[in-house]
């Protein structure tokens, strides 16, 4: 039994007017959807099928419980069409990509961070959601947690993240060369018709990789080494990645670990 067979029995037994169905795993009973509307109001515990978007869950604690995408800091957007989300990993692309974005002053932007729904850490990366929750209150910015349930449709489980953002037009994203996973993006958002009516920006899309150091260099924030599938000499786990570390990268490692030689963590002043 998979989480999306639990997904198919949730919506089989909404589909029935059922307000409980049995999870095959534990053998408890769980609310539906449609039963947990019947309590017109949040509990506050981060129930599965939570309708209300955990509104009663401490701000402080839903990066640890919910189970449906919620707001993760009390900050929210601005009242503009010009909104965008951008998509958030707590690494320094994602951090670069919102300096470029406030640089050009077009677009205000609202994290959004995506998250094993078992573990709570942030694919590839390596690291708690609530550190990411830490990093958007240091920057005062709005964001979105999405816990993410194996086997669901990737894009079918940002939509209701989507729904949280009325007449969001733009969606971010960090990426910097890769010219297949900004394919695949392009591909995925076009074909689903809640987002093939949206922008997808790319502010640093083969920028200079100097020009970012120095960028991120200037912006007061350090940067750590917070996984490595493999080993890299001279490298370890917790180094700062900086135009120190750039240099001494072997000459066969992207500069920006794009290929996956290693993933970052953003420390933000005030959430050290």
């Amino acid at each position: 039994m998979t989480n999306q067979d639990i997904w198919l029995l949730h919506q089989a037994a909404c589909e029935r007017g059922e307000a409980t169905y049995v999870d095959p795993q534990t053998g408890f009973m769980v609310f539906t959807r449609l039963g947990l509307l019947q309590r017109e109001r949040c509990c506050g515990a981060g129930c599965r099928h939570c309708p209300f978007e955990h509104e009663n869950v401490p701000t402080n604690r839903r990066a640890r419980r919910i189970q449906q995408p919620a707001w993760l800091t009390d900050a929210r957007p601005s009242s503009s069409d010009e909104n965008a989300i951008l998509f958030w990993s707590g690494g320094k692309d994602s951090f670069l990509a919102y300096r470029a974005m406030r640089k050009e002053g077009r677009l205000d932007p609202i994290l959004l961070t995506t998250f094993d729904a078992r573990t709570r850490i942030i694919a590839h990366q390596e690291f708690s959601i609530d550190e990411v929750a830490l990093q958007a209150e240091a920057l005062g910015l709005p964001l979105i947690g999405v816990p993410l349930h194996s086997e669901m449709d990737y894009v079918e489980g940002l939509i209701p993240a989507f729904d949280l953002v009325p007449d969001c037009a733009y969606l971010a994203f960090g990426d910097l060369h890769l010219e297949h996973i900004r394919q695949w993006r392009e591909e995925a958002f076009s074909a689903h018709p809640y987002t093939a009516s949206m922008t997808l920006e790319f502010p640093l899309w083969n920028a200079d990789y100097k020009a970012l150091l120095k960028d991120l260099a200037r912006s007061g924030a350090s940067c750590v080494i917070s996984a490595m599938p493999a080993s890299l000499p001279g490298i370890e786990l917790g180094d700062s990645f900086d135009a120190e570390l750039f240099a001494r990268l072997p000459e066969e490692v992207d500069g920006f670990g794009e290929n996956g030689e290693f993933h970052t963590r953003v420390v933000i002043r005030g959430n050290e």
